[in-house]
């Protein structure tokens, strides 16, 4: 969201050169051209108060009255209106990026109304993995990334290091290093006295602006990676239309779009194990509702799954509900979906999106 907050923030109400130049859509009597602040009036509305709310949150007061305002005087948005104003959208961030947010625009951002103090706290855990403080940080950078950089450091240095991080992460880290130096880690440790305050506050400060402060402001975000989570989000009617609206305007934006999204549908690639754990946290109900709106391909996964005695009472079930609104159906498989990334996120489960060397895990 915050991708989206800074094209608001920013391209267009202030009439950037791309988003904020007047949008002419068709020739129809029923369209008519939106200038800047009504493009980013209609996006906030279409996205509605659970998407909205974190882009507001970035905006200033000023930006809020402006925009606020605008939606206000905004009128009747048609649905080829919408399409035509989040392809453009779309296609803007997806194409080259122009709409992005970076550690320095929020750093300058934040020091408009937060102590210096506060602002390099925050900066600190945006920038480095999570953890609440250095050593817990430390415990989460892959070891392999964390042995690179010790290499270079005296073996005292690393033994300290290493003396302060998760036991089995130390491990995994030694591991990685080269021989002689491991080593000489080792024997350090073993003999290592409690460390003076002065110097674990001096290696932290050189940890924080030297390793953890670079290890993400390197790695750009995949802009279609992002819209391919905010199309996630849609009812499956609102993302055909964007799709195909997208389409029209860039089939290769489009099709990398919908390469990256993660459907219910794919939850069928699931191996035998990962469906067990998801079917165990899944209420039964919840499932009946989401396979009220599957194809006969889905049902028959999940079903076949089960045990008999389950996928029975699952039909019965479903039978039982009677017709169903298609939004709840969409409601019921996101959450659904979102589960299943929970579980791979935690490492519990493997999601496989197509091809069976092509895995992530969410």
């Amino acid at each position: 969201m915050a991708l989206v907050a800074q094209a608001v923030e920013t391209p267009i109400i202030q009439d950037g050169p791309r988003l904020g130049s007047q949008l002419k859509i068709g020739g129809s009597a029923n369209y008519r051209a939106l200038a800047g602040d009504e493009k980013a009036a209609a996006l906030m509305l279409a996205l509605g108060p659970d998407y909205g709310k974190p882009i507001f949150e970035e905006l200033d007061e000023h930006e809020i009255k402006s925009l606020s305002r605008a939606m206000v005087k905004l009128g009747p948005i048609t649905p080829a209106m919408l399409d035509e104003l989040m392809a453009e959208f779309v296609t803007s961030i997806a194409s080259n990026g122009s709409v992005a947010g970076n550690t320095d625009s929020t750093e300058r951002l934040l020091l408009g109304f937060l102590p210096q103090d506060r602002v390099d706290a925050i900066m600190e855990e945006i920038r480095g993995p999570a953890g609440r403080n250095m050593w817990e940080k430390l415990s989460n950078v892959q070891a392999d990334v964390l042995a690179a950089y010790l290499k270079n450091e005296y073996p005292q240095t690393v033994a300290v290091i290493l003396s302060k991080i998760a036991p089995d992460h130390a491990s995994e880290v030694l591991g990685a290093l080269p021989e002689e130096l491991a080593m000489d880690v080792v024997q350090r440790m073993l003999g290592l006295d409690v460390v003076q305050k002065e110097i674990l506050e001096k290696i932290e400060q050189t940890l924080r602006t030297e390793f953890i402060s670079t290890l993400n402001t390197s790695k750009r975000r995949d802009s279609h990676e992002l819209m391919a989570e905010i199309f996630n989000s849609f009812d499956r009617q609102t993302e055909a239309r964007f799709i195909t609206s997208l389409e029209e305007r860039s089939r290769e934006d489009a099709e990398r779009i919908k390469s990256l999204m993660f459907t219910f549908e794919d939850l069928t690639k699931l191996d035998l194990s990962a469906i067990q754990t998801l079917l165990g946290r899944v209420d039964k109900r919840e499932l009946a509702l989401c396979l009220k709106g599957a194809n006969d391909e889905v049902k028959e996964f999940f079903l076949k799954n089960m045990s008999t005695r389950a996928a029975k009472l699952l039909q019965d079930d479903m039978m039982a509900m009677g017709p169903v609104r298609l939004k709840d159906v969409d409601e019921a498989q996101s959450r659904m979906v979102s589960t299943a990334k929970d579980l791979a996120a935690k490492g519990e489960i493997l999601i496989v999106k197509s091809k069976a060397d092509d895995q992530m895990i969410a």
